[in-house]
């Protein structure tokens, strides 16, 4: 399907500085990558912050774990309508009214947490609300950067988003571990409210004239059936999302649950576990820089190979490592994550048609974190009953053997980058892509 008039491919330039961007960076794109810079510099750091507001408040592993299952918990729930909602409704006044909900939440843990004795349920029930914003925001942003680029330039531009917010993310996630060490974790919270009120400000400013207005259609649960049919109708699709449903409830487990309690006992506190994902952060940045220059001709494969690495942070939490050994494996995470982040984002533009990228984006985030939920609440109980070393030994395991098992897919394996957009129909099972690869353009 040709993808015309899209917002952030107009040819009008009129300033110096649309000038100096390149042709594939439109007024869109360039709000999106703005809004996602801010937002990841406070909400990496806030991640840490909330995990470490549990510890202070005398909590241990297994309220650690709660409070990260009350933020996964509302997305399962609500992913799917948001998701139906984003393909329904302009898809920046659903990204602004999440953004207002989130900025609201976390003002409002910050001022408990400030307040002193911060009550375990006031935390799940603030970081749930968070959580529940987030999946309304999840699929309207992704649908929204989506089909703000152009096709030819998709890989590059995704990789250059992805750059600005994982490199936010190496910035907030270092200081917003320093921060937490010397001025406690409750402005952190605070911080992270007001990046979500600047963030929403400017996606305000977000122009979908150019996206022709969907069409009512047969009501919510027809959009979701809709959904489900392109989600279910293409194999390298539901094979990856369900390698992902384990991938990332172990990771999430390992870095929100055992990663805190592994630096608290045994790196130092905070800010070794802040320079960690620091260190995280810095490969996903070289990993974006790598994919602006690399465009793998079988992109699903190249990415799916990248998922092994994931397991080693696990593997070195268990260990565990000194505060050294463990930056370096996650900066190879990092590296590894990317390549297959970028990889995912072109083939999902080039395969599934505009008018739907939501509701599949729906579905794709809702499979990958499931079991994220149940995952952070058992991480608690299965220290108790195993141990923490084989706890992370057996999250390492599980990313090795799910990952092995998605290569057995030919569409995986197959699925191959074209130079032209050739988007597969409804009810067209996955097109393997057999056409002309993309030319390796350098410019």
């Amino acid at each position: 399907m040709a993808r015309r008039g899209r917002p952030g491919d107009s040819p009008q330039v009129t300033s110096p500085a649309a000038s100096r961007r390149p042709s594939w960076a439109g007024r869109n794109y360039t709000l999106l990558t703005a809004a996602a810079f801010v937002t990841n510099l406070g909400g990496h750091g806030a991640l840490i912050a909330a995990a470490f507001a549990v510890l202070d408040a005398g909590g241990d592993g297994g309220d650690v774990g709660l409070v990260a299952a009350a933020r996964t918990l509302p997305l399962v729930l609500f992913l799917l309508i948001g998701g139906a909602v984003a393909d329904r409704l302009p898809r920046h006044h659903v990204m602004v009214a999440a953004n207002s909900l989130n900025c609201l939440s976390q003002a409002a843990f910050a001022a408990v947490v400030l307040a002193g004795d911060p009550q375990l349920w006031q935390m799940m029930l603030l970081t749930a609300l968070g959580g529940t914003g987030q999946a309304f925001f999840g699929p309207a942003s992704e649908g929204m950067l989506l089909s703000s680029v152009s096709g030819e330039q998709a890989g590059r531009a995704f990789a250059l988003y992805r750059m600005a917010m994982q490199g936010a993310g190496l910035g907030g996630a270092a200081l917003g571990g320093l921060l937490v060490a010397v001025i406690g974790p409750g402005w952190v919270l605070a911080v992270d409210a007001v990046a979500f009120a600047v963030a929403g400000s400017l996606r305000a400013f977000l122009d979908v004239s150019h996206i022709p207005a969907r069409e009512p259609g047969g009501g919510l649960l027809s959009d979701l059936r809709d959904g489900w049919r392109e989600f279910t109708g293409r194999t390298w699709l539901w094979a990856i999302v369900a390698q992902f449903s384990v991938v990332v409830a172990v990771v999430g487990a390992a870095e929100s649950v055992f990663g805190p309690l592994v630096a608290e006992d045994e790196l130092g506190g905070a800010g070794p576990w802040g320079l960690a994902l620091g260190a995280f952060g810095a490969g996903t940045v070289g990993g974006a820089l790598l994919m602006m220059r690399w465009k793998p001709r079988r992109p699903l494969l190249a990415g799916t190979l990248c998922v092994f690495p994931l397991a080693a942070p696990s593997a070195a939490l268990a260990v565990p490592l000194p505060v050294a050994g463990l930056a370096a494996v996650m900066f190879v995470s990092g590296v590894a994550v990317e390549v297959f982040g970028v990889s995912w984002m072109t083939v999902m533009h080039q395969e599934i048609p505009e008018e739907k990228l939501s509701r599949v984006a729906a579905y794709d985030w809702f499979g990958s974190i499931a079991m994220v939920p149940l995952a952070t609440a058992l991480a608690g109980p299965a220290e108790e009953a195993i141990g923490r070393s084989q706890s992370l030994w057996g999250c390492a395991a599980l990313v090795v053997v799910v990952t092995a098992a998605v290569l057995f897919v030919p569409d995986v394996r197959n699925l191959t980058r074209r130079s032209k957009e050739v988007v597969a129909s409804r009810g067209a099972a996955g097109a393997t892509a057999v056409e002309e690869p993309a030319q390796r353009a350098s410019g």
